[in-house]
C-alpha cells in the first residue's frame, strides 16, 4: 500500500517535531510525508529545513486547516491518505496495524483507531459518549465527531466521491466530512489505541469558537440537501439538527443575541418532529 501522510500546521513548531518523529518511528513506513505549512511565522520552516530534509513541505499563506489538508491531499502521490494533526502523535504500530486490517477487509475505504487522550500533560479517560467503533456508524456520527483525523487512513477515491474538507467551515470540518463518508459506507476500526491526542492548549479550535454546534448544524443542513439519505437516516439527521438548533437557541438567548436565537428556533421548527407530520 502506498500511503501519503498529510500534516497541516500553523505556528506549532513546539509540537510538530513530536508529530513528525512519530511518523518516522513507524514499524511500517509511509511512502511520503507531506507537511503543509499554513502561514507559520514561528520558525517552523527552519526546523523543517534543518531536521527533516526527507519531508516534502508545501508553503501557503494562512487559509485554515481545511485548506491545508486539502492541498496536501491534492499533492499526495499515494492511493491512501493518512492524516495527522501537528499537535498529535502516532504510536509506532499505527500504520502497520491499519494496513493489515485494510488488507484483510478489501473494499473498505476508511479505517480509524482508538486513541489516548492527554490534557494539559495528564492522561484522561474519554467519557462513554466519545466511544468509537466501526461498521455503519452514521447515527453515532450525528451528535459529535467520532473519528479523529489523526487516526484516519482514507482511500483517495473517497474524496472523489464525497469531496474534500469544506474550507468554508472554520471548525467541525472533520465532523462534516465523516458524515458525508459514513452516510454512504461502513468504516473499519482498530479497537486498540494507535494515536495520542494532546489537548488543553490555547490554539485549539474548540477554544476559539463559541457554540461549536453552529458549524455542525451547517454540516447537517448540507447533508439533508445532498439527496443520498434514505427516509430513516434523513429523519435521524433532521432530529439531530433540530436538537442542536434548540440548544443553540437557548444559548443565544442567554447571551442576549435575539436574532441568532430566532434563527435557530426557526431551524428547530423546520426540522423537528412537528415538521414530519
Amino acid at each position: 500500500m502506498k500511503i501519503s501522510v498529510v500534516i497541516p500546521t500553523h505556528n506549532r513548531v513546539h509540537t510538530l517535531s513530536r508529530a513528525l518523529d512519530s511518523v518516522l518511528a513507524q514499524e511500517s513506513s509511509a511512502t511520503e510525508i507531506i507537511v503543509v505549512d499554513d502561514g507559520s511565522n514561528d520558525g517552523t520552516d527552519l526546523v523543517l529545513r534543518d531536521r527533516y530534509s526527507g519531508v516534502r513541505v508545501l508553503y501557503q499563506q494562512q487559509k485554515g486547516v481545511s485548506a491545508a489538508r486539502n492541498r496536501g491531499i491534492r499533492a499526495a502521490a499515494g492511493e491512501w491518505i493518512a492524516l495527522l494533526d501537528s499537535d498529535d502523535a502516532w504510536l509506532p504500530t499505527k500504520l502497520a496495524t491499519q494496513t493489515r486490517l485494510l488488507r484483510n477487509h478489501p473494499g473498505h475505504r476508511l479505517c480509524h483507531t482508538d486513541e489516548i487522550w492527554i490534557r494539559n500533560g495528564v492522561r484522561v479517560n474519554p467519557m462513554n459518549k466519545h466511544a468509537k467503533g466501526g461498521g455503519n456508524i452514521f447515527r453515532a456520527c450525528l451528535p459529535r465527531c467520532v473519528i479523529s483525523p489523526s487516526s484516519a487512513i482514507i482511500h483517495r477515491s473517497v474524496f472523489d466521491d464525497v469531496g474534500l474538507f469544506d474550507e468554508k467551515l472554520p471548525a467541525c470540518e472533520d465532523y462534516d466530512l465523516w458524515l458525508r463518508v459514513c452516510s454512504r459506507e461502513p468504516v473499519l476500526f482498530v479497537d486498540t489505541p494507535q494515536i495520542v491526542k494532546y489537548g488543553g492548549h490555547d490554539d485549539q479550535l474548540s477554544r476559539r469558537y463559541w457554540g461549536m454546534d453552529r458549524f455542525r448544524v451547517e454540516a447537517l443542513e448540507k447533508l439533508l440537501t445532498n439527496g443520498i439519505l434514505d427516509d430513516e437516516t434523513r429523519a435521524a439527521t433532521a432530529a439531530a439538527l433540530a436538537e442542536k438548533a434548540r440548544i443553540l437557541a437557548t444559548g443565544a438567548d442567554k447571551r442576549g443575541n435575539t436574532e441568532m436565537a430566532a434563527r435557530y428556533r426557526r431551524l428547530q421548527r423546520r426540522h423537528g418532529p412537528e415538521s414530519a407530520k
